[in-house]
């Protein structure tokens, strides 16, 4: 299964109209319908708002595999928006200096095995 059929996939699972989508992404409508008619993928700029919009991640688009589970290796790194809270806490991780962020690790590690 291609990215494309994935997202057509994905709209039908959740009723939503290419317009919707379209509305939504900022995709335009003749782009999604090129990608049904011409069988093409949309580009790679275009991969997190799809992702954002259908709630899927970028791994379940792009190859199909759901993260979660026992299938295929575990993750090393996440694609994640800025705007989330886990966003937010990265954003706000990143601009602690070293001593500040080993404390917050401690902390996170320490309330895990609660």
């Amino acid at each position: 299964m291609l990215i494309r059929d994935r997202i057509f996939q994905k709209l039908d699972e959740l009723d939503m109209t290419q317009k919707e989508f379209s509305i939504r992404t900022g995709i335009p409508q003749t782009t999604i319908s090129d990608w049904r008619k011409k069988r093409t993928n949309p580009t790679a700029e275009k991969i997190m708002v799809i992702c954002k919009v259908l709630d899927v991640t970028p791994e379940w688009l792009l190859s199909g595999i759901e993260p979660q589970g026992d299938r295929g290796n575990p993750q090393k790194w996440y694609a994640i928006d800025s705007e989330t809270e886990v966003g937010r806490l990265v954003v706000t991780f990143n601009a602690m200096n070293h001593g500040m962020q080993e404390r917050l690790l401690g902390y996170a590690e320490a309330l895990s095995k609660m």
